[in-house]
C-alpha cells in the first residue's frame, strides 16, 4: 500500500471507537479480576500501542515529521516493543526528547504501560493524527 497523506474523518473516528471499546473491555475484566488484573495491564496496554500504530501504519513519514511528536513516540514505542524486548530505544531519524514526550520514558527504560499511560498516549496520538492527516485539515 502507498503511504497515506490523509485519512477520512470517519476512519479516524472508527479507529478511536475501537480503541475505546478495547479499553472499556479491559476495565470490565479488571473490575472482575481485581488485583490479578494488575499483572495483565502492561501486557494489554503495550499491545494496544501496537494496535494503535497498526491502524495508521501507512501514514506518510514526511507528514508525520521527526520532531518527537506523539506519532513519533508511538512509532518508537512499537519498534522498541517488537524489536528491543520492550526497552525504549532511540532511532537516529526521530528526535524524541523524553522530557517533552507524552510518557516521559527515557531510553533504556522498560516499557510497561498502564491504563492512564495509554489513555494519555492515545489521546495525544489521535489529536496529532487529526491535525496532520485528517481530510478536513487537508
Amino acid at each position: 500500500m502507498l503511504s497515506m497523506s490523509t485519512y477520512p474523518e470517519e476512519y479516524i473516528a472508527e479507529c478511536r471507537s475501537r480503541v475505546d471499546s478495547d479499553v472499556t473491555a479491559y476495565k470490565r475484566l479488571a473490575a472482575a479480576a481485581g488485583a490479578a488484573a494488575g499483572a495483565f495491564a502492561p501486557v494489554f496496554f503495550n499491545n494496544m500501542v501496537i494496535v494503535l500504530d497498526a491502524y495508521f501504519c501507512h501514514r506518510a513519514r514526511t507528514l508525520e515529521g521527526k520532531d518527537g511528536n506523539p506519532l513519533n513516540e508511538v512509532r518508537l514505542l512499537c519498534s522498541s516493543l517488537m524489536l528491543h524486548d520492550g526497552v525504549m530505544t532511540a532511532e537516529k531519524s526521530i528526535k524524541l526528547s523524553p522530557d517533552s514526550s507524552v510518557l516521559k520514558l527515557r531510553f533504556g527504560d522498560t516499557i510497561a504501560l498502564d491504563e492512564a499511560d495509554f489513555s494519555r498516549l492515545s489521546a495525544a496520538f489521535f489529536a496529532e493524527l487529526e491535525s496532520r492527516f485528517s481530510k478536513q485539515a487537508a
